[in-house]
């Protein structure tokens, strides 16, 4: 593991604690992305698992840059302990020349799994079938952001390895925008995930788009944090 993904995560994850209205929630968000339980992160610590509560709680005053650099640096030790994959996942997003506030998570599974499966994990429902029923990875992107900040082929690197993945778009309210910006990308991805709408406020022409082009269609309301820890533990 070299220095500088580590180095850069550290960095991008203190300044966004320190400067966050909220630290203590934005502690727990970080613990909870690295799949790190208070207990863990309080033993790494060599605190009592209260500290760590009382601190993303806010039951205790904001903390310091020097806890938070503390904090910071257990969980990236206990994320090399594990053998780093939220490091190396850092660095994946960056080196392929993405902002981390464009994409969520971007992974490869160790073998094709059934998409049902990575349905369930999101809590997605189908509204079209697809012409395949086996992906190999995901990209989860916030939808106005890459809208509105990539190009064509930025698109297509957010792919990562294969095509035969499920590209999720969060923060969506209708679909139109997403749907219509994947018609400029070739090929498409296999299936895709509007992430934050029921299919009651789908776009009305979404399933036909995504008939057309072949990819299977999904959307789902689960909490944000749920659905990507429960993605990452896919791959």
């Amino acid at each position: 593991m070299t220095d500088g993904p580590r180095a850069d995560l550290a960095r991008r994850i203190a300044g966004e604690v320190t400067l966050s209205d909220d630290p203590g929630a934005t502690l727990r968000k970080w613990r909870t992305d690295f799949d790190v339980s208070q207990t863990a992160l309080a033993d790494q610590l060599d605190v009592s698992s209260s500290v760590v509560s009382d601190y993303e709680s806010g039951r205790r005053e904001s903390p310091g840059i020097g806890v938070v650099s503390r904090m910071v640096n257990a969980l990236l030790d206990i994320d090399e302990a594990r053998g780093g994959s939220r490091i190396r996942q850092y660095a994946r997003v960056v080196g392929a020349g993405f902002e981390s506030d464009i994409v969520q998570d971007l992974r490869e599974y160790p073998t094709a799994i059934r998409l049902s499966r990575v349905y369930d994990a999101m809590g997605a429902t189908e509204v079209v079938r697809g012409e395949t029923d086996r992906v190999s990875g995901h990209t989860v992107i916030d939808s106005i952001e890459a809208i509105t900040r990539l190009s064509s082929e930025e698109f297509y690197r957010l792919y990562g390895e294969s095509t035969n993945r499920v590209l999720v778009f969060t923060n969506v309210t209708r679909g139109e925008s997403p749907l219509v910006a994947l018609r400029v990308v070739n090929p498409t991805p296999n299936a895709v995930v509007l992430h934050g709408l029921g299919e009651e406020s789908l776009w009305e022409h979404a399933a036909t788009l995504a008939t057309i082009d072949g990819f299977s269609l999904a959307v789902s309301t689960r909490d944000i944090d749920e659905m990507l820890a429960e993605l990452r533990a896919l791959g």
